[in-house]
């Protein structure tokens, strides 16, 4: 399954954004499919779930410090990542602000805050670790189903609706210069699922939902090109 893999060595993913929630579920379910991990966290100071987690993965899962909005600090990961191949790049990211404002009501600040961190960011990310990825590797992005322009029929959480739609447009331009390459790109909706984002009213538990998001990642491995897919594997409209 890695293209580094010389039958020794299992396929390694880098999450980025796995302190808690979907990313650390995310970690645990690659562990167990049997891969090694890479989890970053804002803050190698400060004990998170990953942490945990690590203290029961024999020294298959290695902790990065990583905030999506330090550029500052952004290029030292790749560079502490120099002699490792990434089978799979997936960054987690995601924050909400003013859900029932409408956008020319939101403060800048906050429309700044969300777009960064959602959109920005996560490309940001991409373009500094895109050379550490094999090259039939898969290069992903947690997005949302609220990106969708064709299915916005309802409006609300505008800011974030928006941020995501960049996201979506941003991943599929980087696809689109990388056209002639093995590697597969995606774009992962998962649905409204029970995290400190989605709050406690969503339909669908982390414990339920991360080993079909898995599936659907891994199902895009050695396929090129780029896919906009929900939690089952359908094509979300654009």
């Amino acid at each position: 399954m890695s293209s580094t893999d010389t039958g020794q060595h299992p396929p390694l993913a880098l999450i980025v954004g796995a302190s808690r929630g979907l990313g650390r579920a995310m970690a645990a379910e690659f562990l167990d499919r049997g891969w090694d991990v890479i989890g970053t966290v804002r803050d190698t100071a400060s004990r998170t779930p990953l942490h945990d987690l690590a203290d029961h993965a024999d020294g298959r899962l290695t902790i990065e410090r990583l905030d999506i909005n330090d550029t500052g600090r952004l290029p030292l990961l790749p560079e502490r990542l120099a002699h490792r191949r990434l089978d799979v790049l997936f960054v987690n990211a995601g924050i909400t602000r003013n859900e029932q404002t409408p956008v020319g009501a939101v403060a800048t600040a906050d429309f700044i805050d969300v777009v960064v961190t959602n959109a920005l960011g996560p490309m940001r990310v991409i373009e500094a670790l895109e050379d550490r990825v094999a090259p039939a590797g898969l290069i992903g992005v947690m997005s949302s189903g609220q990106g969708s322009i064709t299915n916005n029929t309802t409006g609300g959480r505008e800011v974030y609706r928006g941020s995501k739609a960049a996201l979506n447009m941003f991943l599929r331009s980087f696809a689109a210069r990388q056209g002639g390459t093995q590697r597969a790109f995606l774009l992962l909706a998962p649905g409204w699922i029970r995290t400190a984002l989605g709050g406690p009213d969503a339909p669908f538990t982390v414990e339920e939902s991360v080993p079909l998001l898995v599936d659907v990642l891994l199902s895009r491995l050695g396929t090129p090109g780029l896919a906009y897919l929900d939690r089952f594997g359908k094509t979300v409209p654009w």
